[in-house]
């Protein structure tokens, strides 16, 4: 007789699988008919409940349908003898099947054990019982893992909808959960590291403020950590950027502008097709700092990273004429000012700012220019 043994990892080797009497065929039970029955154990030795084990006859062409029991046990009565072909399933899988067995009038036993199954298979093969354990334990493990991944996802997606909600500190909760379930994923990490620093801002008492902000860094460090030692995400670079430049957002809101701007640069260097957006943000962190040159140098690079990025132009004009001079009555800016507000000007000529540029040219005695170099009357003083 040939056997056959299919996988049942995917299902877990906690499956149950269910047996009860029943069959498709009615038949006149005498001495013309047989039984059969026999126990379902799973890849741990524990009874198969719930399952369905056909019983389907190559000869006579009968078909026995019948369920497990709470024990992993089947029966039937009246099963017209001949050679059958055994199947297990269970939720409508295959798990396993086994051909020709003879029925006869007598008991036919035909027990499933799939881990002696599994076990006689691994020994065909020339492997050692040490082997087949390792194997087993493997297994074990790596199912472990799938269904703790899918755990962490549904964490994951009920953190999604309590921050979308505003509810930062159930987010905060579920995920700490979540760690305490698995703690070496760096999405999890993150988001944690998100949830501390956007609850921050919400917070009245300064003290709780400044923990919960201390809680993201602490958080984001920790999936950065993990994320560096990735090899198999392609995107890693790109992630590893994203949680720098949260973290960066972390220290220029606990007034820690060196720190900030490391973790800008190395945004930076992990995605330079974000130079623009992370040179950007030095300049603000530099500009918040009263450190107008370092800002300008940044948005410089901005601005040649993205020439069309309207507000870099914006705060190197402001950043500008907080140099300004009088000169008798008159305001001197230095050179460069009034360029840069035109400029912003010319990108968002209805965009938030565009008063305040008019306003600030006006002030160092300047006029609005359209980028086709027309000049139009001078602003109103």
């Amino acid at each position: 007789m040939r056997k056959h043994f299919i996988s049942i990892f995917g299902f877990g080797f906690a499956l149950l699988l269910v047996l009860s009497v029943g069959a498709t065929s009615r038949l006149a039970f005498s001495q013309t008919t047989g039984t059969v029955k026999g126990i379902c154990r799973d890849i741990e030795g524990k009874p198969i409940v719930g399952a369905t084990v056909e019983w389907v006859g190559t000869e006579s062409g009968h078909t026995y349908t019948l369920k497990t029991d709470g024990k992993g046990a089947y029966f039937s009565l009246g099963v017209v003898p001949g050679k059958y072909n055994v199947k297990l399933s269970k939720d409508g899988k295959e798990i396993y099947h086994i051909n020709g067995i003879p029925v006869g009038l007598e008991d036919t036993d035909q027990d499933i054990d799939l881990k002696k199954e599994q076990g006689a298979q691994a020994q065909a093969a020339g492997k050692t019982p040490e082997q087949i354990a390792a194997e087993a334990a493997q297994r074990e493990q790596a199912n472990k893992a799938v269904l703790t991944v899918k755990a962490l996802n549904e964490k994951l997606t009920e953190s999604n909808a309590a921050v979308d909600a505003g509810d930062f500190d159930k987010s905060i909760a579920i995920l700490t959960e979540a760690n305490a379930m698995d703690n070496t994923h760096d999405l999890i990490w993150y988001r944690l590291g998100d949830s501390y620093r956007l609850s921050a801002s919400k917070q009245a008492d300064a003290a709780e403020k400044e923990k919960r902000y201390e809680m993201a860094l602490t958080d984001y460090g920790k999936a950065i950590e993990i994320k560096k030692t990735d090899t198999k995400d392609p995107d890693v670079n790109k992630k590893l950027a994203a949680y720098y430049n949260n973290e960066a957002e972390v220290y220029n809101k606990t007034h820690k502008t060196d720190d900030a701007v490391k973790s800008y640069e190395a945004a930076e260097q992990l995605d330079p097709g974000g130079a623009a957006g992370y040179n950007y943000n030095i300049g603000i962190v530099y500009m918040n700092a009263g450190r107008a040159d370092e800002s300008n140098a940044a948005l410089d690079k901005a601005i040649t990273a993205d020439p069309n990025k309207a507000l870099a132009y914006y705060y190197k004009g402001i950043n500008l004429i907080g140099k300004a001079t009088l000169k008798g009555d008159k305001m001197v800016a230095p050179e460069g000012t009034a360029e840069a507000f035109q400029k912003y000007i010319e990108l968002e000529p209805n965009g938030p700012l565009a008063q305040t540029a008019k306003d600030m040219l006006s002030s160092i005695g300047s006029t609005v220019e359209t980028g086709f170099g027309k000049k139009k009357a001078p602003v109103k003083k």
